[in-house]
């Protein structure tokens, strides 16, 4: 059967891959809130006209923008038909695909619904929508990483499920914050190394340290991105390469968060003698806690490690650095 036959209407598979959407997604939202095809072909098959793809594509954009579901489906019917009698009352169980979010902005949960339904090019507006409203850090810390923290909990909870769609988020997160990187400037501070950033051996979750260092250059701070499972004999030589005003070492779990090499770095000097040089260590990531960090600091947060790392360079706000001031 042609899926776009002449007069005939799009088929349910036709229409789904033109929305980016599943044909499961199609059906419930028919049953749910009564968008579904206006005709049907032998009484059997299901046929989307104009007017049906018309009222499709504005749930799409307002799901995506992060109105609730039975809201966007009695927006996008009113603003383009008539009702076409009584509207369904909507279930009381979670739609399919909805993610536990709890009390985030809308546009986490816009990025999320998208997400669920693998809409890239959807994903794409929220997340460039946020940078450019909030800026890298109140996108990060308040859209992209409660959505992925959820897909997370979801994959975990429902047998390995999901699994593509924390993919398809991660790397539009990863290709978004990239998007939004400036190209690196001359260095901030005369004599001052670049802030080297790097995950621990073994460690694969870079898109906290690909977040850190976007807001980084657009503070006009230097920064030299290692990404992830830097062994430890490269890490050790590139600090002594690039003599660093700190090394930022993330670990997003403790079988990854190995102390000794962490010591080592903020132990090494650099330098002629009688004017060595010494790096600010940061241990980044939940891998680290529990753990002994003395003289080396550990930010609560994205925010915080863009102050205090900013603070070095002279290009935010200003703060202590010396080890007393370090987190335990």
């Amino acid at each position: 059967m042609d899926d776009e036959a002449p007069g005939a209407g799009l088929t349910t598979g036709a229409l789904a891959r033109r929305l980016g959407v599943s044909p499961t997604t199609l059906r419930s939202w028919d049953r749910r809130y009564g968008l579904g095809p206006a005709a049907r072909t032998d009484g059997r098959h299901r046929r989307w006209t104009p007017d049906d793809v018309a009222v499709l594509e504005a749930m799409c954009r307002l799901t995506s923008s992060g109105v609730p579901p039975a809201e966007a489906a009695r927006t996008a019917r009113a603003a383009t038909r008539p009702p076409a009698g009584p509207t369904p009352a909507p279930a009381r169980s979670r739609a399919p695909g909805a993610l536990p979010l709890g009390d985030v902005r809308q546009e986490c949960r816009g990025l999320a619904r998208a997400a669920v339904r693998l809409d890239a090019r959807a994903v794409e507006e929220q997340l460039d929508g946020a940078i450019t409203e909030y800026g890298i850090t109140v996108a990060w810390q308040d859209v992209m990483a409660p959505a992925l923290h959820a897909v997370g909990r979801k994959w975990v909870s429902s047998g390995d499920r999901y699994i593509e769609v924390e993919h398809l988020l991660s790397w539009q997160v990863s290709t978004a914050l990239r998007r939004h990187t400036p190209r690196l400037g001359p260095p901030g501070t005369p004599g001052t190394g670049p802030v080297l950033l790097a995950c621990a051996p073994d460690e694969q979750h870079t898109l906290p340290l690909e977040a850190l260092n976007a807001a980084l250059v657009r503070h006009g701070v230097p920064t030299r991105m290692f990404g992830s499972a830097v062994p430890a004999d490269a890490l050790t030589a590139a600090v002594r390469r690039l003599g660093p005003a700190a090394v930022v070492l993330w670990s997003q779990s403790r079988a990854t968060a190995g102390l000794p090499l962490a010591r080592h770095v903020a132990g090494m000097e650099w330098g002629v003698r009688g004017a060595r040089g010494q790096t600010l260590m940061m241990l980044g990531g939940p891998g680290w806690t529990g753990r002994s960090s003395h003289g080396m600091l550990r930010p609560t947060g994205l925010a915080d490690a863009l102050d205090t790392l900013t603070a070095a360079y002279g290009t935010g706000p200003g703060r202590d650095l010396t080890p007393a001031r370090a987190r335990a």
